[in-house]
């Protein structure tokens, strides 16, 4: 339990969103790819970089270069190889297909409905192109086409690609118990190990299945010939059994068992992303983790109004922090702050402890060391006390000069501050007043020099120094 604490200490709302949004970004690529090829090269691009991520922890240095080398070639390799699939997807007709959207299952499709159908349009030979998508949907490959959904019945499929339907040049798409659009354009293939005799009913079948995951059925309109495509490979069926049992091994889900298997598969999906990024997320707050010498300057809060802080054995306390690198670089000054409470605090010297619980920190951030662990701090209850004004005269005045007189207005101040630091004080200096330049009696401004500096006046702190000078007089 400690260590699964320590492992998620620091854990932000901003790191959980950052998680959820990558995780639901993985999880949607798994959607848009099931059933593709695409898939399984992204699973093998996974083990790799957790080979290397391995490799890394035990300080195998070259087979981390190795992987990293082979993980950005592989990645290329996807990019070119499923250009296509990829690009089916980025051309997605509405943002609910790419975001949010999932295809459904062929769920208690009536199988034997299709059979039929599609041998009394060969029969009849007439022209007829099926699709019946699986794990993958339509919507980023196919052109939609007129919406039907209506119920899946013999006549009404074969009256879809009856001659004079206007519709019966496209595709009839079904799932399920109905037929949801017909007159569907789908893409054509482009390979060239097709038959010759396929015409572009075949073409159509054969570059959605190279796309998809879906199972295209064909049947000729010249020689009433019944073809299956799924995946590259495309299937002459040559009687009933055939062709119900190559539906029933690729589309035979009963409902209730094949929502079941789709939930599980998707909510299993979900949680490995979830978990998958939460492992990355750990590699990096963990794995990148640094420390840092922070110094921050205390602030005593709650203090006694009638008193005040007359000395501290520090101002700053320096803080040993560790955390993710890129956490430790962004820190700013006003995120570190280190609060001593005053309340409890008495005349004369207190020792306060410094613990973490003074000390705020960011998020993700935590603390190694304190230095120094305890201050001193002399707390004194303010009084007023009024003392005369001395000024502080340097120097000396010319020669034959004297000062008979000097006053200050005002002649006394009053200051404030704390008890034990007026106690001896009997008078208030002012700043140096240099005697070598004076040559006459004069007035001059100065200013009082409160030491220590804790003390506050009263009153502005101009003073005016009025002096009287005369020629000394001589002996006889």
């Amino acid at each position: 339990m400690e260590a699964l604490f320590y492992l998620f200490s620091g854990f932000r709302w901003q790191d959980a969103l950052d998680i959820l949004l990558n995780a639901y970004i993985l999880f949607r690529l798994y959607v848009l790819f099931r059933g593709t090829n695409i898939i399984r090269a992204l699973l093998v691009i996974c083990v790799l970089w957790t080979i290397s991520q391995a490799a890394v922890s035990l300080g195998l240095i070259i087979t981390n270069w190795a992987m990293q080398g082979i993980i950005t070639v592989a990645a290329l390799i996807v990019i070119i190889v499923f250009r296509n699939e990829i690009s089916s997807v980025l051309q997605a007709k509405n943002l609910k297909s790419l975001l949010w959207g999932i295809p459904r299952h062929q769920f208690n499709t009536p199988l034997n409905v299709i059979v039929e159908s599609v041998y009394e349009l060969a029969r009849k030979k007439i022209g007829a192109l099926i699709v019946l998508p699986l794990k993958q949907g339509l919507d980023n490959v196919v052109q939609e086409g007129i919406p039907i959904k209506g119920r899946l019945s013999q006549e009404m499929l074969v009256s879809i690609f009856w001659p004079d339907n206007p519709l019966h040049d496209g595709a009839a798409v079904i799932q399920g118990k109905r037929i949801t659009s017909a007159g569907v354009i789908l893409p054509l293939s482009k390979r060239e190990d097709l038959p010759s005799f396929f015409g572009t009913r075949h073409r159509a079948a054969s570059g959605l299945t190279e796309l998809t995951d879906a199972l295209v059925i064909v049947v000729s309109e010249e020689r009433g010939e019944i073809t299956l495509f799924k995946g590259d490979n495309p299937h002459i069926i040559h009687n009933r059994l055939a062709l119900g049992k190559l539906l029933q091994e690729y589309a035979g889900d009963e409902a209730p068992k094949g929502i079941q298997r789709q939930t599980i598969e998707l909510l299993a999906a979900g949680l490995i992303s979830l978990l998958c990024f939460t492992g990355i997320w750990l590699s990096f707050s963990k794995g990148m983790e640094t420390l840092a010498t922070k110094e921050v300057p205390v602030e005593f809060i709650n203090p006694d109004q009638k008193m005040e802080i007359i000395s501290s054995s520090a101002s700053n306390v320096k803080l040993l922090i560790s955390g993710a690198r890129p956490l430790i670089n962004a820190i700013k000054p006003e995120q570190i702050n280190i609060k001593l409470n005053l309340s409890q605090s008495v005349v004369g010297i207190n020792k306060l402890s410094i613990t973490r619980e003074n000390i705020l920190l960011p998020p993700g951030i935590r603390l190694k060391q304190i230095e120094p662990q305890e201050l001193e701090i002399t707390l004194d209850t303010l009084i007023e006390k009024e003392v005369p004004i001395q000024p502080n005269w340097i120097g000396k005045l010319p020669r034959g000069l004297v000062m008979n007189e000097a006053t200050a207005t005002p002649a006394t101040v009053r200051i404030t501050g704390g008890g034990l630091a007026l106690k001896n004080i009997s008078t208030i200096f002012t700043e140096q007043i240099s005697l070598d330049k004076l040559m006459e009696s004069g007035t001059t401004n100065v200013v009082l020099v409160l030491n220590p500096a804790s003390l506050k006046l009263k009153t502005k702190d101009t003073i005016q120094i009025k002096y009287f000078i005369t020629k000394r007089s001589s002996l006889l």
